[in-house]
């Protein structure tokens, strides 16, 4: 570009020109991370000659160099061996027959799954899977209402995201320069918040209104004391695996990979004890977990190159310019401003794609703002979640069309997700008000 006419350029004009190439692309079917990484690299060159196409290869660089990166292969490995193997389902079992005498006794159990099966793996679509092959056509075919089946199971799988490993704070983490292990911890508080309150909206419901969520019969829960308790070890050794591997990382017994290595290999050593490692599963779980960290090291990198770019120009001292001077909202006006934006972007886009496109404006925006980037990490992550469920083109909504019966249409997913999208605003908002929330356990167990 020659450089009379990059001069006159301004920051916003280059920034508006970036985006509009990449919505462009993205409008053609390219993958993000294709789109992305295109538009920095070629940016690089055309703003600063020659020299600017070392942006990419440093980007390329900075991941392979980031130690924390193994941790996500492993931990993705150690998911889908416990799902795929049955473990996972065991533990929906023990549910079945523990809490199904209660009023949405099932559904409640099925809170408790996707909050474990996001300890397995962090991510949204393994819990969204797992609930509606396992745990919805149990519930429909003992009467519950199916749009209540349909939202607990969309609303519980979206706690993947927050609970550790999250595959998406490991992202946020390594574009915002921030400890994982922080983002980790902070995500566990109103991760637990959220389920708490699904289960407090679940057994409140089904208590007023009973035939959304009624009773097992008393023969299926009728089963022998010993079968019982033998049902209640298999469900507890996938919840023991999960809640051992993050206790010890929790204090301080083992460092970030070390966990997700033991997580791994004593995922695979239950499986094999119980005799359900099978070539099919490993070849599952092995092509999964390649195609998974492929993907997420194609978009670190991609961003990463296309956040040096916005770096160079100094375009984010533009927004900053545009929010605070000429519009004159405060920091928290800005704050609220960028989490609306996740929200409409999450209709259209999943959470990497928002985050790759928007964090080169917004984290250094919200450290400039004097905000805890730890913090915001977990906003962004419950924001992802609300959009997730948001209409008209929430990405749960499809997902749970493509993975539901047929006797659930789609009018009936988008009815059901609307008081499960409340209690998410309701969460976000105490979020906001009370960080401690979010910041209590990272501040009192990551030093240790």
């Amino acid at each position: 570009m020659d450089p009379e006419i990059s001069i006159s350029l301004s920051y916003e004009a280059i920034a508006v020109m970036l985006f509009a190439s990449m919505a462009l692309l993205m409008l053609t079917g390219q993958r993000v991370f294709g789109a992305i990484g295109f538009v920095g690299a070629v940016a690089a060159v055309l703003i600063w000659g020659p020299g600017g196409q070392e942006m990419a290869f440093n980007a390329t660089i900075i991941v392979m160099k980031w130690y924390p990166i193994v941790t996500l292969p492993l931990f993705v490995y150690m998911g889908y061996i416990l799902s795929e193997s049955g473990i996972a389902g065991d533990l929906y079992k023990m549910f079945h027959v523990w809490l199904g005498g209660l009023g949405g006794g099932l559904a409640l159990g099925t809170v408790v799954l996707m909050v474990a099966i996001s300890a397995m793996n962090g991510l949204s679509v393994a819990g969204m899977a797992v609930g509606a092959t396992i745990a919805m056509p149990e519930m429909l075919k003992r009467g519950y209402d199916k749009r209540m089946v349909s939202g607990v199971i969309q609303a519980g799988s979206s706690l993947g995201i927050m609970m550790p490993p999250s595959v998406v704070l490991i992202l946020y983490g390594m574009i915002a320069r921030q400890p994982i292990n922080k983002l980790w911890l902070a995500g566990i508080g109103p991760a637990l918040m959220f389920a708490a309150m699904l289960a407090a909206y679940i057994l409140i419901r089904c208590r007023l209104q009973p035939s959304l969520g009624p009773p097992l019969p008393k023969e299926e829960r009728d089963l022998p004391r010993a079968e019982k308790y033998r049902l209640l070890l298999s469900g507890l050794i996938p919840l023991f695996i999960i809640f051992s591997v993050t206790g010890c990382f929790i204090l301080g017994l083992t460092s970030l990979v070390e966990s997700s290595a033991a997580g791994a290999l004593v995922a695979t050593v239950a499986a094999a004890a119980k005799r359900r490692l099978t070539r099919k599963v490993m070849k599952v779980a092995l092509i999964q977990t390649l195609s998974i960290s492929c993907m997420f090291l194609w978009i670190l990198m991609a961003a990463l190159c296309f956040s040096s770019v916005f770096d160079g120009l100094g375009a984010v001292h533009a927004v900053e310019n545009l929010f605070l001077r000429e519009w004159g909202l405060g920091p928290w006006g800005v704050l609220i401003l960028m989490q609306v934006s996740f929200l409409i972007m999450g209709m259209i886009l999943d959470d990497t794609a928002m985050l790759v496109i928007v964090a080169p404006l917004y984290i250094p925006l919200v450290r400039a703002l004097g905000f805890d980037l730890v913090w915001y990490g977990v906003l962004y992550t419950v924001t992802c979640q609300v959009a997730y469920m948001t209409p008209p083109f929430g990405y749960n909504l499809f997902l749970m069309r493509a993975l539901a019966p047929k006797s659930v249409t789609l009018a009936d997913i988008y009815s059901s997700i609307v008081p499960f999208v409340i209690i998410m605003l309701i969460g976000l908002i105490l979020i906001l008000a009370f960080p401690s929330i979010a910041m209590w356990i990272p501040e009192h167990f990551s030093g240790r």
